[in-house]
C-alpha cells in the first residue's frame, strides 16, 4: 500500500540517477544556529514546527513545485514530503547538497517525515552517506526503526515467493503489491526475501527507480531461492517497508 494511492496524486516520474547507485562519505557541516540537532528533531512532538538541516541523498518526485526528498545527515535521516520548491531549485538538488527544511514533523501508518507545506532553502556543504548494514536488526523493530528513512543495505537473504493475505502468486515478484500492474505502467515491485526464517515485504518505488533502472530490472529476473545483497531506504508503512535501490544476486 503506497501514500501516492491514498492521496490519488498524479506525481510526476522524475528519476534521480544517483538514487540507484552507491554513495560515499564526505564530512557534515555543524548546525547553524536555531537549527535542530537530530537528537531535538526525534525528541520533537508530532505535528509541531521543526528547522532541520540535512543533505539530499536521492529525490523521488517533483510535481507541481513541490518536492519529495530522501535525505540525511550524520546522525540520522528526514524524508521529506510535498516540501514547496520550484523546477529551479529542485535540479540543483543533487546528491550531497544540503538543505536547510522548515516545516512540521508528522507520521502516517507509522512513517515519521517533515510535511505540511515545508520549505527548503539550498545552504553550502555537503555529504553523501554510505549504506548503514541492517541486516541484523530485521525482526528486532524497536531497534530498527531507530535507523528509519536512512540509507542502509540487507546482506545474504533469500527471495521467496510472493505471498499477500494468505494469496500466494506462485512467482518471485509482483507489479504493485497485488499484482494489478505492469512495467508499461511503471508499477512499484513487491518482493519477499527472508532471513533466518522470517519473510520480509520489500519494495522498488518506481517514482524513485522506474523500469528504466538497474534496480528494477534486477528484481524483474529474480527467481524464488535466490540469494540477495541489497541497498536502499528505510522507509516504513505499517512496520519495515525499504525502497530498494540496488540488488546483487549472488
Amino acid at each position: 500500500m503506497k501514500k501516492k494511492l491514498v492521496l490519488t496524486m498524479a506525481l510526476a516520474l522524475t528519476l534521480s540517477l544517483a538514487a540507484c547507485g552507491k554513495g560515499g562519505n564526505a564530512g557534515a557541516d555543524e548546525k547553524s544556529e536555531g537549527v535542530m540537532t537530530y537528537a531535538e528533531y526525534m525528541d520533537a512532538a508530532l505535528d509541531s514546527e521543526v528547522v532541520i538541516e540535512t543533505y539530499v541523498q536521492a529525490k523521488q518526485s517533483w510535481w507541481e513545485d513541490k518536492a519529495t526528498l530522501y535525505t540525511q545527515d550524520q546522525d540520522g535521516a528526514y524524508f521529506i514530503y510535498n516540501a514547496v520548491c520550484s523546477e529551479t531549485d529542485y535540479a540543483k538538488l543533487t546528491p550531497g547538497t544540503k538543505i536547510k527544511v522548515t516545516g512540521y514533523k508528522t507520521e502516517w501508518a507509522g512513517e515519521v517525515e517533515v510535511a505540511e507545506g515545508a520549505t527548503i532553502e539550498i545552504e553550502d556543504g555537503s555529504f553523501t552517506a554510505s549504506a548503514t548494514d541492517v541486516t541484523d536488526l530485521l525482526g528486532k523493530e524497536e531497534e530498527l526503526i531507530k535507523h528509519q528513512n536512512q540509507f542502509v543495505s540487507f546482506k545474504g537473504m533469500t527471495v521467496e515467493t510472493y505471498e499477500k493475505d494468505g494469496q500466494s502468486y506462485d512467482c518471485a515478484f509482483v507489479y504493485n503489491d497485488d499484482n494489478s500492474g505492469s512495467a508499461d505502467s511503471n508499477s512499484d515491485l513487491y518482493f519477499n526475501v527472508s532471513k533466518d526464517g522470517q519473510t520480509y515485504t520489500f519494495c522498488v518505488e518506481s517514482y524513485l527507480c522506474d523500469s528504466s533502472t538497474d534496480v528494477y530490472k534486477a528484481v524483474e529476473n529474480l527467481k524464488v531461492g535466490d540469494t540477495v545483497d541489497m541497498e536502499g531506504y528505510l522507509y516504513w508503512y505499517e512496520g519495515v517497508n525499504p525502497h530498494i535501490t540496488s540488488v546483487t544476486v549472488k
